[in-house]
């Protein structure tokens, strides 16, 4: 283990005087940290962070935002900072001392996709733990390092890597703590962030997250607004790109002349800002984002469908019949089962409610209909076919802020603030959906809202008396009609 190759001084130190800034996000001094350990001298040359002395002392210069993340105790520590910035090399120098304190036993380090864990995350924990502390081997065909100590025959210290777009291949690791880099990214999917939890929670292990932002996702979710909300288990700490003092000053600012604010925000600040071609950019998540309560059971519920043999979904709605809000209880995404046998898990799901009315599909999927109205759980057809119209109707439910959704419903929310638009070459939206095979939530809710106008109870068939409230946030206004509503 590293205990037995440190001599475990850490010196704290701050070279070169005053802390003020100069320029964009660069400090005048360097905050350093010194690690002092025997490294053989053979070993090549470092990354620039590294240096290592005729000694054989290894000299780690973090700068800020590197010093600031080394020095937090949060439990779920969040790196999003710019590209080039220092992120993913900070990553495996986290991990080796969280070994170090954690002792015997299996870590974590897993990224988005395995392009990425060859070309960014493989090389930096070779090199780390193989090259230059010679602390292990790479087994490859197990996907794992192995360290030359032994316990009871085995590797003392395992380190799994893995892929999160297989988070299945997670679930049987016991960790003790994990590095996730770049879970900001489409690819790495909320599922394997719920797998790395399961495999923490015996030990309370530590998170270290590292990433650039690209959109609205889980991360923004269950990270980023946590911490924002004073969750103490989780701390983020943003920095530029420019705070890595080997990124040229001249690429930071060609950048900032030449892309869209939002474009750089998220790509060189490490930034939220709300990306050009976000579909439902009129949905206010902190608004609308709600903690669940009891429906009351008078309400009227309803359910939208999507349907396919890999990926058949289902969200459920209820329905103030005062105010006439809508509220996402329920979602529903699974594959690989009949449609006899996702009807017996919607019975099973629904037991209790009312539902008023079930609507999916395109109008050519009448097969998939009338199998599942055979199993008892009858689905009618939209009444609108076209796929803008259905996403200016959903649109129009969202810039009244009168669909809400519970902040627990977390698969309708992850598609909800991903769903884009594709963009052309100077970053303007086009009439594509980007990924559009992967939004099978938002195509059940467009389905279902065809069939609301704007102020109509869905479903009864006498007359109803709607208050609407146009503004949660404003002064309630409140307008008084009648109307005939249809089943």
């Amino acid at each position: 283990m590293l205990r037995h190759k440190l001599e475990e001084v850490l010196e704290y130190l701050h070279v070169g005087g005053s802390r003020s800034r100069q320029g964009r996000g660069r400090t005048s001094g360097w905050w350093t940290w010194r690690w002092w350990a025997k490294v053989p001298k053979a070993a090549p040359k470092t990354p620039q962070f590294r240096e290592i002395s005729p000694e054989g002392e290894l000299r780690l210069n973090f700068h800020g935002g590197q010093s600031r993340a080394w020095v937090s105790k949060a439990r779920f520590l969040a790196v999003q900072a710019g590209s080039q910035s220092g992120k993913t090399c900070f990553g495996p120098v986290w991990l080796h001392r969280e070994m170090d304190e954690q002792g015997e036993g299996d870590y974590l380090a897993i990224t988005a996709t395995f392009p990425l864990l060859r070309l960014k995350m493989l090389p930096e924990l070779q090199y780390e733990f193989v090259t230059l502390f010679r602390w292990g081997e790479w087994k490859a065909a197990d996907k794992v390092f192995e360290s030359h100590e032994r316990a009871h025959g085995a590797p003392a210290q395992r380190i799994i890597v893995g892929s999160a777009t297989n988070p299945e291949s997670l679930e049987s690791a016991t960790a003790k703590a994990a590095w996730l880099d770049e879970v900001g990214q489409s690819q790495f999917k909320r599922e394997a962030w719920d797998a790395v939890l399961r495999r923490l929670s015996l030990s309370r292990g530590r998170v270290l997250m590292t990433t650039s932002l690209y959109e609205f996702g889980w991360y923004k979710l269950e990270v980023y607004d946590r911490w924002r909300a004073g969750d103490t288990d989780y701390e983020v700490i943003q920095f530029d790109s420019i705070m890595n003092p080997a990124f040229p000053q001249e690429e930071y600012e060609r950048a900032k002349a030449t892309l869209p604010r939002w474009k750089f925000n998220l790509a060189y600040r490490g930034v939220f800002a709300r990306p050009a071609g976000q579909i439902y950019d009129s949905f206010a998540a902190t608004v609308c984002s709600i903690p669940r309560f009891n429906l009351p059971a008078a309400w009227p519920r309803y359910v939208g469908h999507d349907f396919g043999p890999n990926n058949t979904a289902a969200v459920w709605f209820a329905q103030d019949p005062v105010t006439g809000f809508l509220y996402v209880y329920r979602a529903y995404l699974a594959g690989g089962l009949s449609a006899y046998d996702h009807a017996q898990k919607f019975k099973q799901m629904s037991q209790g409610e009312t539902i008023v009315k079930r609507v999916g599909g395109a109008h050519a999927e009448e097969g998939w209909r009338e199998s599942f109205t055979a199993a008892g759980w009858p689905i009618s057809e939209p009444r609108e076919r076209e796929v803008e119209v259905g996403i200016n109707t959903v649109y129009g439910w969202h810039k009244r802020n009168a669909l809400f959704v519970f902040n627990d419903v977390t698969l309708y929310l992850d598609e909800k603030l991903s769903y884009s638009r594709e963009l052309d070459s100077t970053y303007q939206p086009t009439d594509k959906i980007s990924d559009k095979s992967r939004y099978h939530l938002m195509d059940s809710e467009r389905y279902l809202l065809s069939d609301f106008g704007p102020e109509r109870v869905v479903g009864t068939n006498q007359l109803v008396e709607v208050k609407r409230y146009w503004n949660p946030e404003g002064p309630r206004r409140s307008r008084r009609f009648r109307d005939r509503v249809r089943r």
